[in-house]
């Protein structure tokens, strides 16, 4: 599992609308400026990050995005499984059901199934705004 440029941005996007929601509505420019990504790449973004009613936007003078709940409200978890899709090792492990004809006789099963725990473990049980609190406070990552 390789996370890619668009999962990556959404976390920061998601990040920067969570530092700075006392500014309001912030355009999508600003963002872009602030987080040296391009504004074309970060609109195809947030369309899907407004879709999923992550954010929130007005159009027009003083328009922008802002995060639609509080940040603590989404995870690493939910943003990543939004933009890339599934979060599992292997193909297998991919739905609820594992249809593999070979499931029964792997002898690798078990490994993929425990990285998979492990990586829900970790995206699932840290927040949006765990981030912010992570780099505004310098403090130990393994501690929040």
């Amino acid at each position: 599992m390789k996370i890619s440029t668009k999962g990556r941005y959404a976390l920061r996007l998601m990040t920067d609308l969570a530092e700075h929601h006392q500014d309001g509505y912030v355009p999508i420019k600003v963002i872009a400026e602030r987080q040296n990504i391009s504004d074309k790449y970060l609109e195809q973004i947030i369309s899907i990050l407004s879709r999923a009613g992550y954010v929130r936007s007005i159009r027009g003078a003083g328009g922008g995005y802002m995060l639609a709940y509080p940040p603590e409200n989404y995870t690493v978890g939910m943003i990543l499984r939004l933009t890339e899709g599934s979060l599992a090792p292997v193909a297998c492990l991919e739905t609820d059901e594992n249809l593999c004809e070979r499931a029964e006789s792997c002898p690798t099963l078990f490994i993929w199934e425990k990285l998979y725990a492990a990586i829900n473990d970790v995206v699932d049980n840290i927040t949006v705004a765990d981030i912010v609190a992570r780099k505004t406070n310098a403090g130990d990552f393994y501690n929040i």
